[in-house]
C-alpha cells in the first residue's frame, strides 16, 4: 500500500479545514439560534449565553402576575408578603442553626410593607391601581405611609390590620396610647402627618420613641442616605453627605446630617428624643428604615448583575442563575454529586443573596425593578424572555 493512499483521507481533511470547499463552511450566526431553538428556554443559557450578543426584541412584556387568582389591591399587598423571601433549602443550605435563626428572626421583624409601584406593576394597571388605593385609604382598610425623598419606593401601603397588630405588639407603648392612637388612626384614615396638639404630649413621646411617628422636616434637599440608581434628578443631594458635612461646624448638630436625620430616611426612633419645637409630626412605621435598605440594595445590585452584559441585558434564567449566586439548580443533582465526592458548586448559604438580601427571591425584586423603573422585561423569541437597563 503506497504512502500518499494511507494520507489520503488526511489530506482530504486538510483541504477542507483550509477552505476549498466554502459550501460546507458554517455560517457564524445560525448554529446559535437553532441551538435556542431546539433546545428548551429553561435550559443551557449559561452555556449559550456570553453577554457580548444583542438580543433580538419583539416587544415589552406588560402583565408580571402568575397568580390569575389576584383581583385588587388587597390581595396583592398579602401576596407579595407571602412571596418576598425564597424558603430555606432543607438540605445542602451551606448555614448554620445560628446564621438560620437569624435569617427567620430577621424576616419575622420586618414590617409588612410593600411599595405602591410594585403593586402597580402585579396588577397591570398603574391608573386603576391608584384609583382603589385611594378609595381603600379612605374607606380605613390600608395605609399609606410616605418616607420623602426616597424616590419610588418611599410610597409604602400597609393593611391597616396589620399596623395595629403592631401597636398591640410594642413593648414600649402604655394600653392608653395604644387605645388613643387606635382611635386617632381611624378618625382620620387619610392623613400622614398628626399635629402635636392633637394628641396628648406623653403619648407623642411614647410613639415617637416606638418609631410610629418621626419628626416631620419642610427642608428641600434630599433627604435620602444613598444615592442608587432610583433616585430622582433632585434627589441627589443629602444631608450626611460629605459634600454637606464638610461645610458644617465641627461638634454642630450639621457635621451629623442635622436633627433627625435618621427619622427623615426611615430610621424608627430607638429611644431618641423628640424635639421640643417640633409641631408636626409624620406616620411611621417602625423597622420602615430597615426595609428600605434592603430593597436599595437589593435593586442596585439586580442593576449591577445586568451591568456585566455588554449591552446591559440578559436573558431571565441568566440572571435568576447570577442573582441565586451560580448554585446548583437541582437538589437530587447536588446531592448526586455530593454523595459521589465531586465538586458540586456554591452552596447557597455562600452567596450574596443569602448573606446580605435574607433570601429575597429573585421574581420578588425583578417586579420591584420594573415597578421602580430600573429595567424592562421583553421577548426575544428564541431565549425566553430577556431584561435590559433602562
Amino acid at each position: 500500500m503506497s504512502l500518499s493512499r494511507i494520507l489520503g483521507g488526511r489530506v482530504r481533511k486538510g483541504s477542507e479545514k483550509s477552505g476549498s470547499s466554502p459550501s460546507r463552511r458554517a455560517p457564524s450566526s445560525s448554529p446559535r439560534k437553532k441551538s435556542a431553538n431546539n433546545n428548551s428556554a429553561h435550559q443551557g443559557q449559561d452555556d449559550d449565553y456570553f453577554g457580548d450578543e444583542k438580543l433580538d426584541d419583539l416587544g415589552l412584556v406588560h402583565a408580571l402576575a402568575t397568580d390569575l387568582h389576584l383581583r385588587d389591591t388587597t390581595q396583592a399587598i398579602q401576596y407579595l408578603r407571602a412571596h418576598m423571601f425564597s424558603p430555606i433549602p432543607a438540605k445542602g443550605a451551606g448555614m448554620n442553626s445560628t446564621r438560620i435563626a437569624d435569617t427567620l428572626n430577621f424576616r419575622k421583624h420586618l414590617p409588612p410593607l410593600v411599595t405602591v409601584s410594585h403593586v402597580q406593576i402585579l396588577l397591570s394597571s398603574p391608573s386603576a391601581v391608584e384609583r382603589e388605593v385611594a378609595e381603600l385609604v379612605r374607606a380605613g382598610f390600608i395605609r399609606k405611609i410616605e418616607v420623602v425623598k426616597r424616590g419610588e419606593i418611599g410610597e409604602t401601603l400597609i393593611l391597616s390590620s396589620d399596623l395595629e397588630k403592631m401597636l398591640d405588639d410594642a413593648q414600649h407603648l402604655s394600653e392608653t396610647t395604644q387605645v388613643l392612637f387606635k382611635a386617632y388612626l381611624k378618625e382620620n384614615p387619610m392623613a400622614r402627618k398628626v399635629q402635636r396638639a392633637e394628641l396628648p404630649s406623653l403619648a407623642v413621646n411614647e410613639l415617637f420613641r416606638a418609631g410610629f411617628l418621626t419628626a416631620h422636616h419642610t427642608d428641600t434637599s434630599s433627604l435620602s442616605h444613598m444615592m442608587n440608581l432610583y433616585s430622582r434628578p433632585e434627589d441627589k443631594a443629602s444631608l450626611v453627605s460629605i459634600e454637606n458635612v464638610s461645610k458644617q461646624a465641627t461638634g454642630s448638630l450639621g457635621a451629623v446630617g442635622g436633627v433627625g436625620a435618621v427619622h427623615m430616611v426611615g430610621g424608627s426612633g430607638g429611644g431618641a428624643r423628640l424635639p421640643a419645637n417640633t409641631t408636626e409630626m409624620q406616620l411611621a412605621v417602625p423597622g420602615n428604615g430597615t426595609f428600605l435598605k434592603l430593597v436599595a440594595a437589593a435593586l442596585e445590585h439586580l442593576v449591577s448583575l445586568l451591568s456585566k452584559s455588554r449591552y446591559r441585558e440578559a436573558p431571565e434564567d441568566v440572571l435568576r442563575e447570577r442573582w441565586n449566586g451560580g448554585v446548583a439548580k437541582d437538589e437530587a443533582a447536588y446531592m448526586a454529586k455530593k454523595s459521589r465526592g465531586e465538586f458540586a458548586g456554591i452552596l447557597p448559604g455562600q452567596t450574596r443573596k443569602w448573606k446580605q438580601f435574607r433570601g429575597l427571591a429573585f421574581e420578588w425584586i425583578l417586579q420591584e425593578a420594573v415597578g421602580s423603573g430600573l429595567v424592562e422585561i421583553f421577548e426575544t423569541g428564541s431565549v425566553g424572555r430577556g431584561i435590559r437597563v433602562i
